[in-house]
């Protein structure tokens, strides 16, 4: 029914908004260890000492930093066009458990009172008896018109809230996909222009390798490197 649909609904939703706020804290501590990664190497003593290699570290730093820049706008953007509107949803299911739980407190007294008539009903009809029954109908009838009102409530309410979904999130889920498409995008050509300038050489896979192995080397020769 629409109530079961609803209570889905608000899970998925809650955990479409746990999942993207976690992908969100994750990747911007990612970018920044990235910089500074970037920043160190940079910094190394082996800039000093190779001109090629401190071109390459520059090119990575600047890489890096772009990179950061790139996420950090994309984490405002989502930020801003899902986690918020997600959120705004959430927030509406805590009122919708509530009407849905005096729908059901009104059902409740509504049984109680109709089972007390149907008692009166039962017995023989006399004057105190009728009494008792004329006092129980009237002591049913606002409850029942409380009941049916609130039950018509959320007969509207729900459907229509449900419903809504599609439309509401729509907007939202565009929003992430134009978002993590610029965004890959500009990483493919940041790196695509890394790898341009770092491997200005054309070098074969096994000259990279031992290029890297020379490298390797001497950064092992520095006495700030501890031996294995």
């Amino acid at each position: 029914n629409t109530c079961e649909r609803t209570k889905i609904c608000r899970t998925a939703s809650q955990v479409f908004d746990g999942d993207d706020e976690y992908s969100l804290k994750s990747s911007d501590p990612m970018s920044k260890a990235a910089v500074k990664i970037s920043g160190d190497l940079l910094s190394n003593p082996l800039c000093e000492q190779d001109l090629a290699f401190l071109e390459s570290m520059t090119a990575l730093d600047t890489a890096m930093k772009r990179m950061d820049a790139f996420n950090q706008e994309k984490v405002n953007q989502i930020q801003k066009t899902v986690i918020d509107p997600l959120k705004k949803y959430s927030s509406v299911f805590p009122s919708l458990n509530m009407a849905v739980k005096r729908r059901e407190q009104a059902l409740q007294d509504y049984k109680r009172l109709q089972s007390k008539v149907e008692k009166y009903e039962e017995k023989e009809k006399t004057g105190p008896i009728m009494v008792k029954l004329h006092q129980a109908r009237e002591e049913l009838k606002p409850v029942r018109e409380d009941f049916e009102a609130k039950n018509k409530q959320l007969l509207d309410e729900m459907p229509k809230f449900y419903n809504s979904r599609i439309d509401y999130f729509q907007p939202s889920f565009e929003a992430l996909i134009r978002a993590q498409v610029a965004y890959f995008t500009e990483m493919h050509n940041i790196f695509t222009e890394l790898t341009d300038q770092i491997d200005q050489g054309a070098l074969t896979d096994e000259q990279r390798k031992q290029e890297n192995e020379a490298k390797l080397n001497e950064l092992r020769a520095l006495s700030i490197v501890a031996d294995d």
